[in-house]
């Protein structure tokens, strides 16, 4: 069966066959106003994707050309997202190395009369711009002569003028249906440094300029970006003809729209995150709790099932959102097979197994992942005290309870049966340890007489057992009351973090390195986290629990 396509491979395809494409070249041209998140991820590995499939480049380009948003923090954390996500580049590129050329293209729009110098404050400009349904009028600096454009667009750059003094407007049409062809802005007066360039610029290029030059500048074929820019491709083509790259609007470079990666119930808009940050709410851009993709990383998710996630969402040009629990659902699919599996108890008790001889340890030989024989066994000790998770025993259990309860016999995990004789509690009322005896018979889990258990727990080494914090996290969302609130703050679950500061982990887990991922049998898939965990302090991050309601679609 022939493998589908989406629409981009489609133009692609055509642009080739039709002998107007002989290499493809893509790019990601981040804005290093913040971190990246899960839609970001789509257009990294779509564009680096499209590179690779047809043989071309992938150009990674940082569009920095507002530096009173930019930080070099940012710039950092981007690089580490787009190389953790495995977009291979040669190089990183910088549009603030092309400011000099931008400026030639703005002189050459000015010297053919299609640029002028505008002196409307920015409130005149919007007032002049007019509406969607009314068209709006020229500015009465449009006529200035090309020598006074020239003139004062030099001024403009040698810092003669205030900020928003005056900017240059590209010569269209004030009468546009298409309100972006409106006599753009192509420049602004702005005093700031910049990360890159410093102090030799007190004027900055527009996006809408700046981009499709860049585009122009590195031989970009095909300019893949989301939906919201369709309305500015006229804005896109016009720049890269009128400064001379191209002949046509069909010619490269080519913007192609696509729709963006939307996730139901989670937070990407830089300033609620960064207001979340500075009220403490998350503790930084890497909360786990969110859905950037520093954040992703440090939860435990992998590039695998990042990008079998963006495979399964799909290329289209119609907006759609995407269940978090399908993104649930990939890393579970990935880590089933490559996390080993070792024990941990969670709100722990102690069991104390009477019977069994004091001193003694045993070692049992555990399959590290029963669904991958190729990540082996590993060695795990089994004495006379133990730890259970809290909720393995109940002193009252209800019906259809199989695990641990007075006078109740389960199976220890790879280990033996074993029957709960009493139990001793504090003055508080809170279990403090279980008596349990023994059959020695029943090494390996099987009794010898044929007698069955209903139920199945694990259990840890209370002598090697490798003492942890242990962080739950949920939504941070509260998905009953939605995203945001009448007041454009975050409606924020309450339950989103729970830590668990005494929990007990068998102690193959001891050598680990930050951000190896387990799964914690019974429980879920955790990863040791990479900014707060330490040899003497391991602090695990749940990933995702076993359990999804989460189905892929079936093909009808």
């Amino acid at each position: 069966m022939e493998e589908s396509r989406n629409f981009i491979e489609n133009i692609i395809d055509k642009d080739i066959k039709e002998g107007r494409c002989k290499k493809v070249i893509t790019r990601f041209p981040p804005e290093p106003n913040g971190y990246l998140h899960i839609g970001h991820a789509k257009s990294i590995l779509l564009n680096y994707g499209l590179a690779e499939e047809y043989g071309g480049e992938f150009h990674f380009r940082f569009d920095d050309t507002n530096p009173t948003k930019e930080d070099v923090e940012f710039t950092e954390s981007i690089r580490k997202d787009v190389e953790w996500l495995g977009a291979k580049f040669d190089s990183v590129l910088y549009a603030s190395n092309y400011f000099d050329r931008m400026y030639e293209c703005a002189v050459k729009l000015i010297k053919d009369g299609k640029a002028y110098v505008c002196s409307l404050s920015a409130d005149e400009i919007r007032e002049y711009r007019g509406t969607l349904t009314e068209p709006g009028k020229n500015s009465p600096y449009r006529e200035r002569s090309v020598e006074e454009n020239l003139e004062l667009f030099e001024k403009m750059k040698n810092g003669e003028f205030e900020d928003g003094a005056c900017v240059l407007r590209a010569k269209i049409d004030m009468a546009s249906p298409n309100i972006n062809m409106r006599d753009p802005i192509l420049y602004r007066v702005a005093r700031m440094t910049h990360h890159n360039t410093g102090d030799k610029w007190c004027i900055y290029p527009m996006y809408d300029f700046a981009h499709p030059l860049e585009d122009a500048f590195e031989g970009i074929t095909h300019s893949i970006c989301t939906l919201e820019f369709e309305d500015h491709r006229p804005l896109y083509d016009w720049v890269v003809i009128n400064c001379g790259f191209k002949d046509e609007p069909e010619g490269f470079p080519k913007q192609i729209e696509f729709a963006k990666l939307y996730l139901t119930n989670v937070v990407t808009g830089k300033r609620y995150i960064k207001k979340l940050v500075e009220e403490g709410t998350v503790d930084g851009w890497d909360d786990p709790r969110l859905v950037s993709i520093a954040a992703l990383r440090r939860r435990g998710f992998t590039p695998e099932s990042i990008k079998n996630f963006v495979k399964l969402c799909g290329i289209s040009k119609s907006n759609a959102s995407v269940d978090y629990a399908m993104l649930e659902y990939c890393i579970r699919e990935d880590l089933k097979f490559k996390a080993k599996r070792v024990m941990a108890a969670l709100n722990p008790i102690k069991v104390v197994i009477d019977n069994y001889p004091e001193g003694q340890t045993e070692m049992l030989e555990i399959p590290n992942n029963l669904e991958n024989e190729e990540l082996g066994t590993r060695q795990v000790p089994f004495s006379r005290e133990l730890y259970i998770s809290g909720d393995d025993f109940m002193e009252e259990p209800p019906k259809k309870y199989f695990r641990l309860f007075p006078g109740n016999e389960v199976r220890f995990m790879n280990a033996y049966f074993v029957k709960c004789e009493s139990f001793e509690k504090d003055e508080d009322g809170n279990i403090t340890a279980v008596h349990c005896t023994y059959d020695p018979a029943s090494k390996g889990g099987n009794s010898p007489d044929g007698r069955k258990v209903k139920g199945t727990i694990h259990w840890v080494n209370a002598e090697t057992a490798v003492k942890a914090e242990v962080r739950l996290y949920e939504n941070l969302v509260d998905e009953e009351l939605g995203v945001y609130n009448e007041e454009g703050n975050v409606n924020v679950n309450p339950n989103s973090l729970t830590i668990l500061k005494e929990c007990y982990v068998e102690p193959s887990v001891k050598e680990a390195e930050n951000g190896e991922r387990f799964q914690f049998v019974r429980t879920g898939f955790f990863n040791i986290d990479s900014k707060d965990s330490s040899r003497e302090h391991m602090v695990f991050n749940r990933i995702v629990s076993l359990k999804s309601s989460f189905k892929l679609p079936t093909d009808k």
